[in-house]
This record gives C-alpha cells, sequence and structure tokens, in this order.
C-alpha cells in the first residue's frame, strides 16, 4: 500500500470524525451520549497521530496504525449502530476506508 494514501485516508478520517462528533452533539439524544461522542474523538486523533508518524517515517508507525485500524473499525460499527443517517454512513464507511488502510501498513 501506498504510504501516502494512507496518510491521506488517516487525515480525511481525523475531519469526518470531528465533523461527525459535532453533528452528534446537535442532533442530542442517543448521538450525544458520551461514549459515541468519546470513540469519535478517539478515532479523530489516532488516526491524527498515524499520520504524522507517517509523515515522519517514524520507524514506529506500523504499532499506530494498528491501533489505528482496531479504533477506526469499533467507531464504524458504533457509527452505524446509530441508525441510518447520512452524516453516521459517511463517517462508517469512512472510518472502514481508513482502518483497511492502516492495517496494510502495519503489515
Amino acid at each position: 500500500m501506498d504510504m501516502r494514501q494512507c496518510i491521506q485516508n488517516c487525515l480525511e478520517c481525523h475531519s469526518v470524525c470531528l465533523e461527525t462528533a459535532a453533528s452528534c452533539l446537535q442532533q442530542g439524544g442517543k448521538h450525544a451520549e458520551a461514549s459515541h461522542i468519546g470513540l469519535l474523538l478517539d478515532c479523530a486523533e489516532i488516526c491524527q497521530t498515524s499520520a504524522n508518524f507517517m509523515l515522519r517515517n517514524s520507524n514506529l508507525h506500523k504499532s499506530t496504525c494498528r491501533v489505528c485500524a482496531e479504533i477506526c473499525e469499533a467507531c464504524a460499527k458504533d457509527c452505524e449502530s446509530m441508525g441510518d443517517d447520512q452524516q453516521m454512513k459517511r463517517c462508517a464507511d469512512m472510518c472502514r476506508r481508513c482502518a483497511e488502510s492502516c492495517r496494510q501498513m502495519a503489515a
């Protein structure tokens, strides 16, 4: 896998997760539950961190990518559990794309 593509996926996932967290807080209810918002913020943070490790060509990028893939997958499942909402679907799709590219980088 091309590292540049993985970096791009991580940066895009970071943005989408932050946008989704803001959208969820506006919607309220189950969308604004602490566990859901926390997972979105965790996902955004690890995506940013993984991108930074790859941009610096750190020898430890495989470790951050492995954790990033795990958190992105959890975030995707959580977003899907919120029902048929366009922002949730967009976030789940982006998290899955990022998880796949990070799994490949970690291999």
